[in-house]
């Protein structure tokens, strides 16, 4: 005898992708688009350089506003630092 399963009421089937291959070749692409010349350091500094411009000469009420919103979580402070030194 047979074993029989019930169909799904709901005409549902169990269904599964492994994207592991699909992901391991989309970092790969990624990365060739970037190129040998790409250097992370270099470009998180820029981006620190950039965000120290972005906020200096910032007037007395400028500044405060700045400093409520570090206090409150929405902006890092400038000294957080996210480049590697």
């Amino acid at each position: 005898m047979s074993s029989h399963q019930t169909p799904d009421p709901t005409g549902l089937v169990d269904f599964e992708i492994d994207l592991t291959a699909g992901e391991t070749l989309r970092r790969a692409h990624v990365m060739a688009a970037l190129g040998d010349s790409w250097d992370p350091v270099a470009v998180l500094r820029g981006e620190e350089e950039a965000y120290a411009l972005l906020y200096s000469g910032l007037d007395a009420e400028q500044t405060r506003i700045f400093d409520e919103l570090v206090a409150a979580g929405v902006l890092p402070g400038r000294e957080s630092g996210h480049a590697a030194p």
